[in-house]
């Protein structure tokens, strides 16, 4: 793959995730714990350390100023999230990160019938090429329990633990050596 700038990344992530309730930030590592690290992008409290672009729905704004810095996610500590996400392989997580791009339970095309699939998938590639090819992926599915390598487009959106106060959430955490991404999906019905 070529080498990713700002424009190319930033334009993935929009095709992806804009129409979709989602949380799509990165941050630094600074800590040797990346969950430190994912709880301070989940806080806002770090910027991208490469100053480009994140997603963000502009109607929690008001559950961060009264609620939490974190919200819509929940106050945990690194152990906290550490024991509701599970490893998965690069492949399973280009997948996951599709599979964000779909509402949950009423999605008339689900990203394995839908037309474009193959421009979905090549978007998430282009998404997480950021993190590097030594890049290690967490998420909080369920299907990430038993298997590091769940196929995320064989049925529909599923959640897993928890992180959020929503119904269902789901989520992708990658973790490369220098920044974190947190790339989350959240169903407030």
């Amino acid at each position: 793959m070529t080498p990713l700038d700002s424009n190319t990344w930033e334009a993935a992530l929009v095709r992806l995730l804009e129409d979709v309730y989602t949380f799509a930030r990165s941050g630094p590592r600074l800590h040797e714990d990346w969950a430190e690290d994912v709880l301070a992008v989940m806080e806002r409290s770090v910027d991208d350390p490469r100053g480009w672009p994140a997603l963000e729905w502009q109607t929690d704004q008001e559950g961060r100023e009264t609620v939490r810095p974190s919200y819509p996610f929940r106050a945990m500590t690194a152990a906290d999230l550490r024991a509701r996400v599970h490893p998965i392989t690069a492949g399973a997580a280009v997948e996951l990160l599709a599979s964000l791009t779909q509402e949950w339970f009423f999605e008339g095309f689900p990203v394995r019938s839908r037309a474009d699939r193959d421009v979905v998938l090549a978007d998430a590639r282009i998404v997480l090429h950021r993190f590097g090819p030594d890049a290690v992926f967490w998420s909080s599915s369920d299907l990430a329990r038993t298997s590091d390598a769940p196929d995320f487009l064989a049925g529909d959106l599923e959640g897993g633990h928890p992180v959020t106060d929503h119904l269902m959430d789901l989520g992708l955490i990658a973790v490369s050596a220098d920044e974190v991404g947190v790339f989350w999906s959240f169903n407030v019905n």
